[in-house]
């Protein structure tokens, strides 16, 4: 009897479906540097920051779930996650479960956008339902990019730019003054620069996911860039990524005036590094799939870090 055999339905949806241990720190380090930002440039309000944060983890788990759903649809005896085939034939995991759970997740995001709309104005709209949209097409609908090689500059796009910049938005947006709230939004480039590393880092998360599973995914029949072009071109990517993360602050402090503590990121350095070089020697699934937490947490403790930086004014 293998393990996956014996996990309750509790075990089966925290270990296997929501996957805590990333999708909660790429759902809050956007966040996280939005109020960062906010508190610069004094329009920080918890109130919308949390609620963003809590809309786009549910985006996020959606879209996990919708990639769960059609991985067993297309795959019923897949061998990348034979704990959820065998939760299947257990009964404690149903398709019809998980399929209700993605539109629980999706329609409770609509709900807490709904009360952001009503705070911050009708470009919320456009954020939300272009990010659930983004979830969706990443593994669902009639090109899904993550079988395409596609998701790369998906994930980050919207958990770089899109999320840091919607959570300052509905922070700015929903305290300001009718009339002034474009003042305050109006200041794009910082905000737009700071959610770049944020975005690197979670893509990398993304990458290190496609060389532990290059192997299953190419049975598959999915395009991700470590099936098409090779681990060491993942590699290579992730390497750029990470570099473009550690070189990013310095450029905050030299082009935008923030204080030398935007450089606070960098005390993350040595986790990077040992992140860095797990993802270049590594090979084996087993040993691939610790290293994505470990990946999440440093996009926390960069996240965290850098928000600290960006909201101590300068002297």
């Amino acid at each position: 009897m293998t393990e996956a055999q014996v996990w309750s339905r509790r075990e089966v949806w925290r270990r296997k479906l929501l996957y805590p241990g990333h999708t909660l720190p790429t759902a809050a380090a956007p966040v996280l540097v939005s109020v960062g930002l906010a508190v610069h440039y004094q329009v920080f309000a918890a109130m919308p920051a949390f609620l963003a944060f809590l809309a786009g983890w549910l985006i996020q788990v959606g879209g996990v779930l919708t990639d769960n759903y059609e991985n067993l649809i297309r795959q019923p005896e897949d061998r990348e996650h034979p704990e959820l085939v065998q939760a299947l034939k257990l009964g404690t995991l149903t398709l019809s479960g998980l399929k209700g759970a993605v539109s629980a997740c999706y329609l409770l995001a609509l709900l807490v956008g709904s009360y952001l709309l009503y705070l911050a104005g009708p470009f919320v709209l456009l954020i939300g339902l272009s990010s659930i949209a983004a979830s969706w097409v990443y593994s669902a609908g009639p090109y899904p990019v993550g079988r395409h090689g596609l998701a790369d500059p998906l994930f980050f796009a919207f958990f770089g730019i899109v999320s840091v910049a919607g959570g300052y938005y509905v922070q700015a947006a929903a305290g300001a003054v009718t009339g002034t709230w474009f003042v305050q939004w109006a200041l794009p480039m910082k905000v737009i620069a700071l959610s770049l590393p944020i975005g690197a880092l979670t893509t990398n998360i993304l990458i290190i996911d496609d060389i532990r599973d290059r192997e299953f995914d190419a049975i598959k029949g999915k395009r991700t860039v470590a099936v098409r072009f090779g681990k060491e071109w993942s590699r290579a990517e992730f390497a750029l990524l990470l570099a473009l993360s550690y070189l990013a602050p310095f450029w905050f402090w030299l082009r935008f005036g923030f204080s030398a503590w935007i450089l606070l990121p960098l005390a993350t350095v040595s986790y990077a590094w040992t992140t860095a070089r797990a993802v270049m020697t590594l090979d084996r699934f087993e040993d691939l799939v610790p290293i994505t937490p470990k990946a999440g947490r440093l996009l926390l403790a960069f996240a965290v870090l850098l928000a600290i930086g960006a909201a101590i004014p300068s002297i």
